[in-house]
C-alpha cells in the first residue's frame, strides 16, 4: 500500500499511539505489559495499585523507561525500514515529556532518542502537543526537528468565525504562521500545522450545524468529547431545509477552509471536510464503526461547489503567474510578516478593540510588483472596506479571486480568470473572506 501511495506521488505520514495501551486501569483486561512487567511499561500512582490517567483512557505507557524508549525505537524504525512510512503523527504526544512520577522533564530521553536516531533522519516528526491531564505543550514542545499540532489556531479561527469578542488580534497572529506562539524558537513557520477539525472532535459540517455535541450513540451518556467545541449552528440545530441556513453554512464552511488553506504554516484537512461529511453531532465517533464514521460518496456530487472550492484553492496554494515572465508565487510566503500592512473598513486603520469582528490586511511583493488585499468579515453585516490604489489613473482594476460569499462557480474563480472590482471600495458581506490580488504599474 505504502509503495503504491508513493507510485501516486502522496506520502504516508502514521499515527502513533506511545501514550497507553488498550489494558485500561487497574479493572482492565491483561493482554500484554501488563502481563509482561506493570511496573516497567506504565506510570503507576504512588500505591503502586493504581495507574496514572494522563491519557484520559485509564493508563499512562512510561515512555522514558529505557525498557520502554527501545521498544519506541524499535518500532519507528521497523516502520520506515520495512514499511517505507515517511513520518509520524505522535498522539497525546506530550505525555512523552513525563518521567516515571508523572512529573515534566526538561529534555525527556525518549523524544531526543527519537530526533537523532541516524535510522529515522529525515523523518518527518508531527506531535499533538499535550495530553488530557492538562500539559498543553504548544510552541513548547521540546526538540528540534519536531512539527507540532497548533490547537491555538483551531480554537481562535473558530473563535472568530463565530463572532466572539476580542478575538481578532489572536486570529491575526494565526494567519501569520503564530509567531506569537513560535517566534521565540526561529523556525520555519511550517512547525505550526495549521487545522481547524480533525478526526477528534466535530467534523467542519458539524462545526457550522450544532451548538452542542450528540454523543448518545456512544454509551456514555454524552459524557465523552469535548465540551469546548467553539461551534455555532448558524440559526437552527442539525440537519435542515431552509436555504438562507444553508447558504451561511456553505460559506463557513469555505471560510475555515480559506483561512486553513492560506495561513502561514503546514496546512491540515480532515477527510470529508471538503464534501461537508457530517457525524450528526457525534464529535468522538472513535466507536462508531457505521455510518456515522464512514465516508458517503454521494456527498461529492452533494456538495460539489465545496469539493470544487477546495480543489482550486489547493492548487493554488502555489501560483502559477498567468504572465510567463513572472516567476511562480507560493501564498504560504506571502504572509510571513514583509511588506505587509493591516486595515480596518479604512486603509491602514485596523480595528484592534474586543467589539472587532473584522480584519483586512495587504502584502506586497515588490520584486513582483505585486499586491495581495485580504478581506475578512465576521461581522453579521456588510461592511465597505476601502482598497488601496494600484495606480494614480485609476486605470488598474483589483482582480477578484475569492469571494466566500458568492455562489458557486464564482465563490473562487481560475487565477487567470478573476474578475475586475472597480472602485476604490469593495463590499464584504457578513460572514466571508475576500481576496483579491493587483499589479502595480
Amino acid at each position: 500500500m505504502v509503495k503504491a501511495l508513493h507510485r501516486a506521488g502522496i506520502e504516508v505520514i502514521l499515527d502513533v499511539v506511545f501514550n497507553h495501551t488498550a489494558e485500561g486501569n487497574q479493572e482492565g483486561p491483561t493482554l500484554s505489559f501488563r502481563g509482561l512487567d506493570n511496573p516497567t511499561y506504565y506510570i503507576l500512582e504512588q500505591n503502586r495499585s493504581c495507574y496514572a490517567n494522563y491519557s484520559g483512557t485509564g493508563n499512562t505507557l512510561n515512555a522514558n523507561h529505557p525498557i520502554v524508549r527501545r521498544m519506541i525505537l524499535d518500532s519507528l524504525r521497523y516502520w520506515v525500514k520495512e514499511m517505507h512510512v515517511d513520518g509520524f503523527r505522535f498522539d497525546l504526544a506530550a505525555i512523552l515529556e513525563r518521567d516515571e512520577s508523572g512529573q515534566l522533564m526538561p529534555n525527556p530521553p525518549v523524544l531526543w532518542d527519537i530526533e537523532s536516531d541516524p535510522e529515522l533522519a529525515g523523518t518527518k516528526l508531527i506531535a499533538e502537543a499535550w495530553d488530557a491531564a492538562g500539559l498543553y505543550e504548544v510552541g513548547s514542545f521540546i526538540g528540534d526537528s519536531w512539527k507540532e499540532w497548533n490547537g491555538r489556531f483551531r480554537d481562535d479561527v473558530r473563535s472568530f468565525f463565530r463572532g466572539e469578542k476580542n478575538s481578532v488580534q489572536h486570529f491575526a497572529d494565526r494567519l501569520l504562521g503564530s509567531p506569537a506562539i513560535y517566534g521565540h524558537e526561529e523556525r520555519e513557520a511550517e512547525q505550526s500545522v495549521n487545522f481547524v477539525t480533525c478526526h477528534d472532535g466535530f467534523t467542519l459540517n458539524d462545526l457550522v450545524s450544532y451548538d452542542r455535541k450528540h454523543n448518545e450513540a456512544n454509551g456514555e451518556n454524552n459524557r465523552d468529547g469535548a465540551n469546548d467545541n467553539r461551534s455555532w449552528n448558524s440559526g437552527v440545530d442539525g440537519p435542515t431545509d431552509d436555504p438562507g441556513v444553508e447558504k451561511l453554512r456553505n460559506g463557513q464552511v469555505k471560510n475555515f477552509l480559506t483561512v486553513t488553506m492560506l495561513s502561514v504554516g503546514m496546512p491540515m484537512l480532515l477527510m470529508g471536510d471538503e464534501v461537508r461529511r457530517s457525524q450528526r453531532g457525534n464529535n468522538n465517533a472513535y466507536c462508531q464503526d457505521n455510518e456515522t464514521s464512514w465516508f458517503d460518496w454521494t456527498l461529492l456530487a452533494k456538495h460539489a461547489d465545496v469539493h470544487r472550492f477546495v480543489t482550486l484553492l489547493n492548487a493554488r496554494r502555489v501560483l502559477r503567474d498567468p504572465e510567463p515572465e513572472r516567476r511562480r508565487v507560493s501564498l504560504n510566503q506571502l504572509l510571513r510578516g514583509v511588506n505587509l500592512a493591516w486595515h480596518g473598513v479604512k486603509l491602514n486603520q485596523p480595528d484592534w478593540s474586543e467589539c472587532s469582528h473584522s480584519i483586512a490586511f495587504t502584502v506586497d511583493i515588490r520584486e513582483e510588483k505585486l499586491l495581495f488585499h485580504v478581506i475578512l468579515n465576521a461581522y453579521w453585516e456588510p461592511l465597505d472596506f476601502e482598497l488601496p490604489r494600484l495606480d494614480r489613473a485609476d486605470e488598474n482594476p483589483w482582480r477578484r479571486w475569492i469571494d466566500t460569499a458568492l455562489d458557486s462557480p464564482h465563490d473562487i474563480l481560475e487565477w487567470d480568470r478573476a474578475e475586475s472590482v472597480p472602485g476604490h471600495a469593495y463590499r464584504a458581506e457578513s460572514r466571508s473572506v475576500v481576496m483579491l490580488y493587483g499589479y502595480l504599474i
